[in-house]
């Protein structure tokens, strides 16, 4: 206790000296967030300061080995920074894929010269990772993927397209679901595959959202040149890695649900005001008691179930009913900033109304229920995993 004790303090005083104040405060959008890549764009210089300070020192991963470049942290460590993070309202970092889905799975199922060729840069913010899963023709049924991988001796030829591939206007590489064998069932023949963005016969369309904005894009490929070594795990088995990494998506988007930019509270009381020392409108108060203290519960579910499981595992099934519960209660957020700005909330445009920031973010969070499997297929999950019907 002692050790944790000084590895706090130590922590503390560390964040205090490195941790911009500009870094401090509630993130706004999705221009506030960073996820690095080799042409990475910051909103403000202090976002790069901040990524790079905490990178050298392995804490935009810190329970990855530092061989890998983490912070080497055991769970006792990493949770006492994770809390004095949020006690000094120090923002994360960097974000992203390789973070928080390929990483994981490198470290489950990769080669070593994979982990040492690419873990690293994820971990500094070199490289933006985008995902090759979904299909126009096999969303929620992800295994009926047809894109196709020909074995050419030293490479596969890669033929196809994937659709909802966020961020590959912008990533740098892509961890991909293949086709590999076609003779058995739908899982068999899958393979996992990593390549550059940037080699011939790769075309990125973005796709528009009724939000106006989406980092949703179209991606084909046309004879792509993927070198074997590029295979994730073994040729055909790759549904398994697919399965271990959609894991980790779904509780990368359950963590939408607790990740409150700014208490309703405080939104309330700008928009609507105080009556002796309470909110005006009654019907609201009650909504937004209810949704903090659901939204307080669910934090603190997601912080003991991470305690309790093996670092870097995943939830395995258990991830499904954060993913659920995660994405309504953001839901619940969004039409909750409606009730409170009303008219206000309804601009699309201009200085004045955020550039339409409430109602486009209401509008894409309809989204987070479909994304990373849709409520339906997860709550199969949780009645035939979890709870064990039929």
């Amino acid at each position: 206790m002692s050790d944790l004790k000084q590895f706090r303090a130590d922590t503390r005083a560390w964040l205090e000296q490195n941790c911009p104040q500009s870094m401090r405060k509630p993130i706004m959008d999705e221009t506030d967030t960073v996820g690095g890549g080799r042409n990475p764009t910051f909103k403000h210089p202090d976002q790069k300061l901040w990524m790079d300070a905490m990178g050298a020192k392995g804490w935009t991963v810190p329970t990855w080995p530092k061989e890998y470049g983490g912070g080497g942290l055991n769970k006792e460590q990493a949770k006492i920074l994770r809390q004095e993070m949020i006690d000094l309202q120090c923002r994360t970092p960097l974000q992203g894929m390789g973070i928080s889905m390929l990483g994981p799975a490198l470290l489950e199922y990769g080669s070593e010269e994979q982990r040492l060729q690419h873990l690293p840069k994820i971990a500094r913010g070199d490289i933006w990772w985008c995902q090759g899963y979904s299909e126009p023709g096999a969303g929620s049924d992800l295994a009926s993927l047809q894109t196709k991988a020909e074995d050419q001796g030293d490479h596969y030829l890669v033929n196809g397209s994937k659709i909802w591939t966020s961020g590959a206007d912008k990533a740098d590489w892509i961890f991909c679901l293949v086709r590999t064998d076609n003779s058995g069932s739908k899982h068999h023949g899958i393979s996992f595959v990593l390549f550059d963005m940037t080699t011939p016969g790769v075309t990125v369309k973005p796709i528009l959202l009724i939000s106006g904005r989406s980092p949703f894009c179209e991606t084909f490929f046309d004879d792509v040149k993927v070198p074997k070594e590029n295979l994730m795990g073994e040729q055909d088995k790759g549904w398994t890695i697919a399965k271990y990494l959609l894991t980790h998506e779904r509780e990368m988007i359950s963590g939408i649900g607790g990740a409150a930019k700014k208490k309703f509270s405080e939104h309330a009381i700008d928009a609507i005001g105080l009556v002796n020392g309470r909110l005006a409108d009654p019907v609201l108060r009650v909504d937004i008691a209810k949704f903090e203290l659901n939204a307080l519960a669910f934090a603190k579910t997601m912080e003991k179930v991470g305690d309790e499981t093996k670092s870097g595992k995943g939830l395995g099934p258990a991830s499904s009913i954060f993913k659920y519960y995660g994405t309504e209660l953001n839901k619940t957020r969004c039409e909750l900033m409606i009730d409170v700005y009303g008219e206000q909330a309804m601009g699309w445009e201009g200085d004045e109304y955020s550039a339409g920031h409430i109602p486009r973010t209401w509008l894409r969070s309809k989204g987070n229920s479909i994304e990373g499997g849709t409520s339906e297929v997860q709550l199969n999950i949780i009645s035939k995993r979890v709870l064990g019907l039929k």
